[in-house]
């Protein structure tokens, strides 16, 4: 079975990743840790696992894909129309974001009232390296920077 277009820009995410990230709220703070990313079977859905070496900051896994239809019949499925990302981590948070990844970078972002976020993950180093800053808004006017952090194969 072929993926769908929307699905094969989901593969530049694929393998194994070290990373390293600041935060505005623990200034002069590298964390360092690992992300690693992988398919499920189907090839419809990604696996991202991250740890990080530092107690501040939560292990998470996401679930990331198509989201546009609930189930999916052989080879006739639709192409998916959009993707999502079910973001859970080791302080019990859960959220569901939207998400895009296409030649240039990887985004995610989620409008709630209070507590909007988006990221933008650049692709460099032929797609080994992505450079990422994550925003948040708490008035949905004004966005301030929040975690930056680099990924590296």
């Amino acid at each position: 079975m072929t993926k769908p277009p929307l699905l094969e820009h989901l593969q530049r995410l694929v393998g194994h990743w070290t990373t390293e990230a600041t935060h505005p709220a623990m200034p002069g703070v590298t964390v360092h840790g690992t992300v690693d990313v992988e398919w499920l079977e189907g090839e419809r859905f990604l696996i991202h696992r991250a740890r990080t070496d530092h107690d501040k900051f939560p292990d998470a896994i996401w679930i990331i894909g198509d989201a546009s239809v609930d189930r999916v019949e052989g080879d006739s499925a639709p192409a998916p129309t959009r993707l999502s990302g079910h973001y859970f981590d080791s302080r019990g948070v859960f959220r569901v974001y939207e998400v895009g990844v296409d030649a240039q970078a990887w985004r995610w972002w989620r409008d709630a009232p209070g507590f909007a976020q988006r990221f933008t993950g650049t692709f460099a180093d032929g797609g080994n390296t992505i450079i990422g800053v994550s925003q948040l808004s708490r008035d949905n006017v004004r966005w301030d920077d929040d975690l930056k952090i680099t990924y590296r194969k």
